[in-house]
């Protein structure tokens, strides 16, 4: 429970919370500089300068009680004596934080200085109108009813003007090392994000220039082996083309000569039935192959284009409605779609296929625009939903069909498939950043949704 809060606490960056953890550090190395400063350097430099306050408090309420009266009263005159306490030194100052410093000061300073005087020589602190601090000097012998107070500038030590600018000066200096460490942190970032990049485009098909490799050697080490790696991957991918135009050529040379041989050899009014079985067989062979060779290319070298994805969906509606099978169409206003043209035909005419195959009635496409779940800046997707009102999946078998190879119960009863149409179209869907999701249709049947971010 305290790491699920700790970690959701936490920034989701890498670059948030090394800062974070570097504000944390400064801020705390700072604290520590401070309560080291005032305890074991400013605290004793106040009380030695009370301690020196002291005596010469003490000297001057000697000085004052030898004096005669004649001249006493004209001295006191000049320090400015009072019977009673000023009102302005009555008054404790509010806390303030950013007093903070000086209030604490202020306090050792006083309790220093009343620890040397006698007790029944109170002092007190005036902070309005000027700093100044009053003292109660001893009744002389010859008026013992009549104490009064003096007024005594405060010492420089015991201010502490000086420090509260070396406080905000530390403290600017702990604001310059976290912005000097965040303008290293995005220094170092930056390669990753390039890296970030990079491998997105590998993984919709691109081929990225290659990263530098002139920056930290932990970074250039991890440019190096992506570098290498896209190189692998690229040679793969002109392999595996390789190997895909051969199979497509060696398998249908001869399937093209089994046709020819099979129409040479049957002579003129024979029975025509095995050649039309063999034909449809031949058909399921080149089908189950063209299959594979979808599968496998899955348009990754198309390049995008930005179009109209309702244009498309209305001219494959009307190539099936020429075929017999009629779609309703419920087609949104939708934005300018980027798309590879001839994968995304493949998708929508697997999808439809299915439907036509498998549902059987109620064809249906729509399309409309969300803003839920997307994950484009413009916070906008594309959603196409091919319908139908075949017999319903559960939500596991549905998950299922998206695996290779895999075929739903009611598929069984079909020749010709092999389980790759639902694999081609969620290869396709992710190739274009989006997502393939199943829901239930209203009234019975099934649908498909195709969810396209606009940004992606």
């Amino acid at each position: 429970m305290t790491r699920s809060l700790l970690q959701r606490a936490l920034p989701r960056t890498l670059l948030a919370r090394n800062i974070a953890l570097l504000i944390a550090l400064v801020m705390l190395s700072q604290v520590c500089s401070i309560g080291v400063l005032l305890r074991y350097v400013q605290r004793p430099r106040v009380e030695r300068a009370a301690a020196v306050f002291a005596t010469y408090v003490t000297t001057l309420d000697n000085l004052l009680a030898a004096t005669p009266p004649q001249a006493r009263a004209e001295l006191t005159g000049r320090l400015d004596a009072r019977a009673q306490l000023p009102s302005e030194a009555r008054d404790e100052p509010a806390p303030s934080l950013l007093r903070a410093y000086r209030t604490y000061q202020r306090s050792v300073f006083l309790d220093s200085l009343r620890s040397h005087l006698p007790a029944d020589m109170p002092a007190r602190w005036q902070s309005v109108g000027g700093q100044r601090l009053w003292i109660r000097m001893h009744a002389p012998a010859d008026a013992p009813q009549a104490p009064y107070w003096i007024a005594l500038p405060v010492p420089e030590d015991a201010q502490g003007n000086g420090l509260d600018a070396a406080i905000f000066l530390s403290l600017g200096l702990g604001a310059l090392a976290a912005l000097t460490g965040l303008l290293i942190q995005r220094h170092l970032n930056q390669p990753l994000q390039e890296l970030t990049r990079a491998a997105r485009r590998v993984s919709a098909g691109e081929a990225p220039a290659p990263l530098p490799t002139d920056g930290p050697t932990e970074i250039a080490a991890v440019s190096g082996a992506f570098n290498q790696m896209t190189q692998t991957l690229q040679q793969a991918e002109a392999t595996r083309a390789l190997m895909l135009a051969g199979i497509s050529h060696d398998i249908r040379t001869p399937l093209t000569k089994l046709r020819l041989s099979m129409a040479m050899a049957m002579p003129d009014g024979g029975d025509s039935s095995f050649v039309v079985a063999a034909e449809s067989y031949l058909d399921q062979i080149e089908t189950i192959l063209q299959q594979f060779m979808d599968y496998a290319g899955s348009g990754e070298r198309e390049q995008p284009e930005r179009g109209d994805l309702n244009a498309l969906i209305e001219r494959l509606a009307g190539d099936f409605a020429g075929l017999g099978h009629e779609f309703e169409l419920s087609l949104a206003n939708l934005p300018p779609l980027a798309y590879r043209p001839i994968s995304m035909m493949r998708l929508l005419m697997n999808l439809m296929q299915n439907a036509i195959v498998y549902g059987k009635t109620g064809l249906a496409v729509r399309s409309w625009v969300t803003t839920e779940g997307a994950q484009g800046p413009a916070g906008e997707a594309v959603i196409v939903a091919v319908g139908d009102r075949g017999k319903g999946l559960s939500a596991q078998e549905l998950e299922q069909l998206k695996a290779p190879f895999q075929r739903g119960r009611n598929a069984r009863s079909h020749s010709g498939g092999t389980g790759l149409g639902l694999a081609i179209v969620e290869r396709i869907v992710r190739l274009h950043g989006g997502s393939l999701q199943f829901h239930a249709r209203e009234g019975g049947g099934l649908e498909v949704w195709v969810v396209l971010p606009v940004a992606a």
